[in-house]
C-alpha cells in the first residue's frame, strides 16, 4: 500500500479536528502489554528504513517448516491468483456491495456462489462474511430465527474461538448456547441425544472437526430433523471437498467455515474469508448480499444484487444483518484459485493432504490420541520437552491443545497438507 507524508503542520491539525492530543492516544484502547512499537531513530532515507526494517524481521522466529493448521492452513497458491485479484480493475478502494458495483464484480460473486453451492450440496450461497467465526455464528442466527427457538446445540469438538463467537452472537439476542462433550474425539451421539429438546433451534457441529475427525453427518442429521431442528456443519479446511460427500447430501440444512483455504494465505490472520450456504427455504434468512444472473430488454445476459439483507437497505428491525463491509477480493481469490484447479485439480490437492497426513499418521501411530476417519489433522500426544525439541530443530509441532482443552495435556494437533514433503515428516519421524 503506498505511504503518502504529511508534515506537522498537518498532522496537528488532523488530530485538533479528531479531538485527541497525539499519534498515541488513537490506540488507547490497545493494552499496553501487546503495543509493541518500531523505534527507527532519526530521520532516514527509504533505502534506510528498508535495510533497517529487514533488520529487525531476521529477529522474528522463522520454522523451517510447520505442522500448524487449526483453522489457518498452509496451502499452494497459484501465482496467477494474485496475478488477477490484484489488477485494478478489483483492487480497489471502493467496497463493492453497493447496486451500481462493475458487471465484472458482479460477475465474479455470481460464479463463487454457483461453486460453493457445487462444493458444499447446498442451493445458495451469500457473497462472504468476515470469518469462519462469524459464518458459523450466523448459521446460528438463521436457525433462531428461522425456529423461532431458543437454544442452540454446539459440539466442544467445534473451533473453540468459533465457539466464543457463536455464544457472543447469541447472548446479544438473549439467546442460548449449549454445549456438548465429544467421545474419543467425535461428538457424543449419546449426549446430544439426551440435550436435544423442544427449545432447540439448531445443532452445529463441524466435520472434521477441530481435532480433525469426520462427524456422523448423517446420523447427527436424523437427530435434529426429528426434533425439527436444523443442523449446520462447519468444515475446518474446505479442500476436503475435493473427494468428501458434501454436506449438504448428508443432510446438513447450513454450510459455514472459513474459506482462506481457497486460494488467501494465511497473513497472520486474515484477511479472511467467511462463507455460508444454505437451503433454498433459508434464502431470506441468509446475511449478506446474493448476486442474480438475469438479462435486459435487449436479451443481454447480466448479473445484479438480488437480495440484501442489510439495514442500508431495508428496516433495520427486518434486516438479517448488520454487516458493514465485504470480503469481495478475498471471494474473487477464491473463485479464481477454485476455476484455476478445476474440478480435477481440487481432488488432487485433497488427494495430496490424505496421502501426506497418513503417511506420518502411519508413521507415528503410537502417539495417536484418538481412532477415527481424518483428513489432514490428528491429535499427538507430545510432552512440552518433546515440542520443545522439535521448534529447536526448526519444526513448528502443530497447535498445543492444553489451552483450550484441559483433558488434552500434552496434546498437538498436527496438521499436514501438500505444503509438507516427505522430507519434512521424516525429520518429525526422526527427532521423535
Amino acid at each position: 500500500m503506498d505511504f503518502v507524508p504529511k508534515g506537522k503542520q498537518e498532522e496537528a491539525l488532523m488530530l485538533k479536528e479528531i479531538g485527541v492530543n497525539s499519534v498515541n492516544d488513537l490506540f488507547n484502547e490497545i493494552p499496553d502489554k501487546i503495543k509493541s512499537t518500531v523505534n527507527i531513530g532519526k530521520a532516514l532515507s527509504e533505502q534506510e528504513v528498508i535495510t533497517e526494517i529487514n533488520k529487525l524481521v531476521l529477529k522474528n522466529k522463522n520454522y523451517q517448516t510447520s505442522f500448524l493448521g487449526a483453522g489457518s492452513y498452509h496451502h499452494y497458491i497459484p501465482s496467477l491468483v494474485g496475478h488477477l485479484a490484484g489488477r485494478s480493475e478489483f483492487y480497489t478502494a471502493y467496497t463493492p456491495y453497493q447496486p451500481e458495483m462493475s458487471q465484472g464484480i458482479l460477475q465474479a460473486i455470481f460464479e463463487y456462489q454457483t461453486m460453493i453451492c457445487r462444493l458444499t450440496g447446498m442451493e445458495v450461497s451469500n457473497a462472504s462474511l468476515y470469518d469462519g467465526a462469524e459464518a458459523l455464528a450466523e448459521a446460528a442466527i438463521i436457525s433462531v430465527n428461522k425456529s423461532g427457538r431458543d437454544e442452540i446445540i454446539i459440539s466442544k469438538a467445534v473451533h473453540p474461538e468459533y465457539r466464543e463467537t457463536v455464544k457472543t452472537y447469541l447472548d446479544a439476542r438473549d439467546k442460548k448456547m449449549v454445549e456438548i462433550d465429544f467421545d474419543n474425539g467425535k461428538t457424543s451421539i449419546e449426549n446430544l441425544k439426551k440435550t436435544i429438546n423442544e427449545k432447540t433451534a439448531g445443532i452445529i457441529i463441524q466435520s472434521p472437526n477441530f481435532l480433525g475427525l469426520l462427524e456422523d453427518i448423517e446420523e447427527i442429521s436424523k437427530i435434529a430433523h426429528e426434533n425439527n431442528s436444523l443442523l449446520t456443519v462447519g468444515i475446518s479446511d474446505p479442500t476436503c471437498l475435493g473427494l468428501l460427500k458434501s454436506p449438504g447430501d448428508l443432510g446438513a440444512d447450513l454450510v459455514a467455515f472459513e474459506g482462506q483455504s481457497l486460494g488467501s494465505p494465511r497473513n497472520f490472520g486474515g484477511p479472511y474469508l467467511g462463507v455460508i450456504a444454505a437451503k433454498k427455504d433459508l434464502m431470506r434468512y441468509v446475511p449478506g448480499r446474493i448476486v442474480g444472473e438475469t438479462v435486459d430488454k435487449e436479451g443481454t445476459k447480466g448479473y445484479l444484487l438480488t437480495l440484501q439483507a442489510r439495514e442500508q437497505h431495508i428496516r433495520r428491525e427486518k434486516a438479517a444483518c448488520n454487516i458493514c463491509s465485504n470480503q469481495a477480493l478475498v471471494a474473487l481469490s477464491a473463485t479464481i484459485y477454485m476455476a484455476a484447479l478445476g474440478k480435477e485439480g481440487f481432488k488432487e490437492v485433497a488427494n495430496l493432504n490424505i496421502e501426506n497426513s497418513h503417511y506420518m499418521h502411519d508413521k507415528l501411530k503410537k502417539y495417536s490420541k484418538f481412532d477415527g476417519h481424518f483428513y489432514n489433522e490428528f491429535v499427538m500426544e507430545l510432552t512440552k520437552e518433546i515440542r520443545e525439541k522439535l521448534e529447536k530443530n526448526g519444526i513448528e509441532p502443530g497447535l498445543d491443545l492444553g489451552k483450550f482443552y484441559p483433558d488434552l495435556k500434552n496434546c498437538s494437533l498436527i496438521c499436514v497438507t501438500e505444503m509438507n514433503s516427505k522430507e519434512d515428516i521424516d525429520k518429525f519421524v526422526e527427532l521423535l
